[in-house]
């Protein structure tokens, strides 16, 4: 049977989706390590809601 290729999220490059690929779903350790350094620098986001500011009780 054949692996499914899936493209890789980082380059678009058809790569395999199995458990031979072990930088799966990306096709190299390149594009992984460039990815997770994406996250670590903040340049992904996930959209959501800020939470609201708590204001701190006044003080009397």
């Amino acid at each position: 049977m054949k692996p499914r290729l899936v493209p890789c999220p980082k380059c678009g490059t058809l790569a395999p989706f199995s458990p031979e690929n072990p930088y799966r779903p990306f096709c190299s350790e390149r594009c992984r390590t460039d990815d997770l350094a994406s996250w670590a620098e903040e340049r992904y986001r996930i959209e959501g809601n800020d939470p609201p500011e708590i204001q701190p009780p006044p003080l009397d």
